[in-house]
């Protein structure tokens, strides 16, 4: 069942190429859970608030932008197996980082954050059927 390039949209290509190396979706989802897990346990404290260059998102936004992005694309995929024929929402990705306060919250509750809601995914994605997975939306 990997994605075909009718089921996304162009912006998402490179994506499916360098991400998507299973076939269900759950079992990706499971493993990515594991590296993630095992990448944020060995982040520093101390590096959370760092960014590369000046202007770019730290580790604190990066990450949650990534709970952002989780949190949207999971409803989206609950609307879509739902049934849901109206278009979806978009998300602007940088006004969200701006206005997230990621900077001021602590890392340890951002990596659980990530966790946790990586883990209610995981039961999402197995409470749905395959009718439900085949589903299309907007």
């Amino acid at each position: 069942m990997r994605p075909s390039p009718t089921d996304y949209g162009s912006f998402y290509q490179g994506y499916i190429d360098n991400t998507v190396i299973h076939d269900q979706p759950i079992d990706a989802i499971i493993t990515s859970f594991n590296e993630l897990e095992k990448l944020l346990i060995y982040i520093p404290v101390e590096k959370a608030d760092h960014a590369y260059a000046p202007g770019k998102w730290t580790l604190k936004e990066l990450l949650q932008h990534m709970i952002d992005a989780e949190r949207i694309f999971s409803y989206r995929a609950l609307c879509i197996a739902r049934g849901e024929q109206k278009p979806l929402p978009s998300f602007e990705e940088n006004e969200y980082a701006a206005n997230s306060n990621a900077n001021a919250r602590n890392w340890k509750d951002l990596v659980d954050e990530m966790l946790t809601l990586r883990q209610s995914t995981i039961q999402l994605y197995h409470s749905f059927n395959e009718d439900q997975l085949n589903q299309r939306g907007i």
